[in-house]
């Protein structure tokens, strides 16, 4: 049984054939379109490593430590060696072989598609999905070797470090391999046959020119077409600007990308005779399975061709789960409702004030409110103070304490990932302790202005992250005060999000926010930080190599990026390059030696650093290296505060002596100075793949204002109309070199300023953590608008 049809199987042999092929083989059977082809069984994979009795060095070889690295490149390599160039038994050979011929003609080789097809994809907990390779129109002489590459890549570093991640015994996991006659389409894409959230009779569909591969991978932004079952008619129509398409260069039949011609860009690509067809068989899908289902489809010769299709598993089985306290997590506690506990902010001493006396008999204030300021992080929380003014001072913050200083700096991350809440005297809504809050999940209130003098250590407060409040006495119920409410539970439940052209990312500070920043259904991360990961080591990067090698100081970049890039794997994960100023690398041990500036927002940090002191940048791009080798094809590396093309051919000549081609992977700087927005077209020409503005750092450098500046701070407005033009101006410009252009800074978060961009046709906006959801449906509104006023 090396070989069967499709057309002989269904969805009770995933143990045969894997999940795609079970799952072609039932559309086959439901008489749905699907194009020819067959399965070489996962009992064939298992002969040929039991019978050539490499099994046992095989998976000996992947029995490695998931975090070390260097041993997950050594075992793919062994993987991948003793798969490959153990030869094929002969009446296997044969059997493919012949299969294969079947399918065209002595004069006319048929193009084929081969798609692993593991046992153990898209389990409820699991999902293994991206991790196995696809090969497009392979032809006789290659089709052996990529049925092979496909068993292989049962064992790339992603691949083993995933399932011993998840207890995933190796030896339990057999691979078939899916033969299937490709479609040269013409459009092709995805669609979903109910709302994926919540099941409501919603059809979404997405599509672009050519081969689907390019809207699966997200290589090109699709048409997003909405038809309402219930009405039986198509709701709203969204067009992209489709820049490129995936073709079959018909000479070498090899899988190319393309530029979309001028008149196909923003053209419509599905009419709406083609929209009622796809979701007649979508609806012929879902009936036939039972449950709503995720279709890829192709168009060729005006014949409609379904690719897969899976289950929907997202769609939620209680809408109102997370606001009513169903995911498991504490509620927060209303004011109303408090219980107090039985310590004594006002004193100290442990005993009970005339406030929390009074809120037993139901005070509707909660008790005093000792300090207010911004709610910057929602949730309501209790706990003991920890006052920290001094570095030294962190160890004492511990589980579910209150960190209350003047303002947290990034060195502070690690004491802040234990505090149940944190409160500070300075700083506003985009300062450092507001965006790790939000990310971690931790209430905050932040800019009280006094909290480090009001506020006694050691006394118990509960602090309203949504009101901006630290009250006296603790809330029984809101403890214990580490199980702090996460922020996507505080907020209100919104749909998933809506597909839109323009992308929507997130920003990420920390690894450890990684899974909830993913759970927002980002598109990628826009931004994701690496001075976090090298500051909580508490060592300046020189200092930490010479401790503890360089190789240690790749792990600990490799570990903290790898974190992230699991998460959103395949979509991007721009990753920053260092760009911590000059004081606060001065806090650290070997810290000694930094220069002492009198504005370090306007000294030696960013590329320039990178570029004048190399060592540690080198290592930098020597993790970023490794990770590619890892396979991780979705790290996007980005460079800070770069001014004009020397920057950029600097940061070029290290990249390559990283062994890192800029030609072949994708990279970008940062537009945070106006030098970088007015000399755009000298970057573009340069070589970037993207620019993403940095508002923060744009703003106070276009208005010369200091954002931590208290007598200047009124006068910071990302909306000034100079720092609007300079982003328009560079969106324009980048637009017309076909460079994309992205927003990472706090600003992207604003109403106002997602108006502005997606009128001027920005690629990407990425938000903070809790405002993601709703950036997605700003980014909706407004295209739909623009898109009903192209028609008006």
């Amino acid at each position: 049984m090396g070989v069967l049809w499709l057309e002989e199987v269904d969805a009770g042999d995933v143990g045969i054939v894997g999940g795609k092929g079970a799952s072609l083989g039932e559309l086959i059977g439901a008489g749905l379109p699907v194009p020819p082809g067959f399965v070489v069984t996962a009992e064939t994979y298992r002969s040929f490593i039991e019978e050539a009795e490499i099994d046992e060095a095989l998976f000996g070889a992947v029995d490695v430590d998931p975090e070390d690295s260097g041993a997950l490149r050594e075992a793919e390599a062994t993987a991948h060696e003793l798969i490959i160039e153990t030869p094929f038994p002969e009446s296997v050979r044969e059997e493919i072989l012949t299969s294969y011929r079947s399918m065209g003609t002595e004069d006319d080789e048929a193009f084929v598609a081969v798609r692993s097809s593991a046992t153990a994809e898209d389990l409820p907990d699991s999902s293994f999905a991206g991790q196995q390779e696809t090969f497009l129109n392979v032809r006789e002489a290659d089709l052996l070797r990529r049925v092979k590459e496909c068993w292989a890549s049962l064992f790339t570093q992603r691949a083993i470090y995933y399932r011993q991640q998840r207890g995933f015994p190796h030896e339990e996991v057999d691979i078939a391999v899916v033969v299937q006659r490709m479609v040269d389409a013409e459009k092709s894409g995805v669609l979903f046959t109910s709302h994926p959230s919540t099941g409501d009779p919603q059809v979404t569909v997405e599509a672009a020119w050519g081969l689907g591969e390019a809207v699966v991978s997200g290589t090109v932004s699709p048409d997003n077409y909405v038809y309402d079952r219930e009405s039986r008619s198509v709701e709203s129509v969204t067009v992209a600007e489709k820049k490129v398409e995936m073709v079959k260069d018909p000479d070498t039949g090899e899988t190319v990308q393309l530029d979309v011609e001028d008149d196909r860009r923003s053209a419509r690509v599905l009419s709406d005779a083609e929209i009622e067809e796809l979701v007649s068989l979508g609806e012929t899908v879902e009936s036939h399975y039972g449950t709503p289902q995720d279709v890829e489809w192709a168009i060729f010769e005006e014949e409609i061709y379904m690719l897969q299709s899976r289950p929907i598993t997202t769609i939620r089985e209680d809408a109102d789960a997370a606001a009513t306290g169903g995911n498991g997590g504490p509620v927060a506690v209303d004011a109303d409702t408090d219980t107090p506990g039985n310590g004594d902010q006002a004193t100290g001493d442990g005993g009970e004030t005339d406030t929390e006396r009074t809120n037993r008999t139901g005070d509707a204030d909660g008790g005093d409110v000792l300090v207010d300021g911004l709610g910057a992080s929602p949730g309501i929380v209790s706990g003991a103070v920890r006052i920290v003014d001094k570095l030294d001072h962190l160890d004492q913050v511990g589980e579910g304490d209150v960190l209350v200083t003047e303002m947290t700096m990034p060195d502070m991350v690690p004491a802040m990932k234990r505090a149940a809440g944190i409160v500070t005297d300075e700083g506003g809504m985009t300062s450092h302790a507001a965006i790790i809050s939000r990310e971690l999940g931790v209430p905050a209130v932040v800019g009280t202005g006094n909290g480090t003098r009001v506020l006694r250590d050691g006394g118990r407060v509960t602090i309203d992250g949504d009101k901006g409040t630290v009250r006296a006495g603790a809330d029984e119920e809101a403890e214990p005060a580490e199980e702090f409410e996460p922020v996507e539970a505080a907020r209100p439940e919104t749909p998933v999000k809506p597909m839109t052209a323009t992308e929507v990312k997130v920003n990420v500070s920390i690894p450890e926010a990684a899974e909830r920043a993913a759970a927002t259904g980002a598109d990628g991360v826009g931004l994701l930080r690496i001075e976090h990961m090298v500051l909580s080591l508490g060592k300046t990067p020189e200092r930490y190599i010479a401790d503890h090698g360089a190789r240690a100081y790749q792990d600990e970049l490799i570990d903290g990026i790898r974190a992230v890039a699991d998460e959103f794997y395949p979509r991007p994960v721009r990753v920053r390059t260092i760009d911590a100023p000059t004081d606060e690398f001065r806090e650290l041990e070997g810290g000694e030696g930094e220069p002492v500036e009198p504005n370090p927002m306007l000294g030696w940090r960013g590329v320039r650093r990178s570029l004048d002191k190399p060592e540690p940048f080198k290592q930098e791009l020597a993790a970023f290296g490794r990770l590619i080798e890892m396979g991780y094809d979705n790290v996007e590396v980005m460079f800070p505060l770069v001014n004009d093309a020397a920057d950029v051919e600097g940061v070029k000549r290290h990249l390559r002596e990283a062994g890192i081609d800029p030609e072949k992977h994708t990279w970008g700087v940062m537009v945070e100075t106006p030098a970088s927005a007015l000399l755009i077209d000298d970057l573009a020409d340069a070589g970037i793949d993207f620019a993403s503005f940095g508002t923060n750092d744009l703003t106070q450098y276009t208005l010369a204002v200091d954002r931590n500046n208290g007598h200047v701070a009124d006068r910071f407005d990302e909306l000034h109309p100079a720092v609007l033009q300079l982003i328009g101006d560079t969106v324009e410009r980048c637009r017309e070199r076909g460079v994309d252009t992205s927003i990472c800074g706090q600003a992207g978060s604003k109403p106002e300023m997602v108006e502005f961009l997606v009128e001027e046709g920005v690629s990407s906006i990425s938000a903070n953590i809790d405002a993601v959801r709703d950036v997605q449906h700003e980014v909706k509104r407004v295209e739909q608008r623009l898109l009903l006023d192209s028609v008006r």
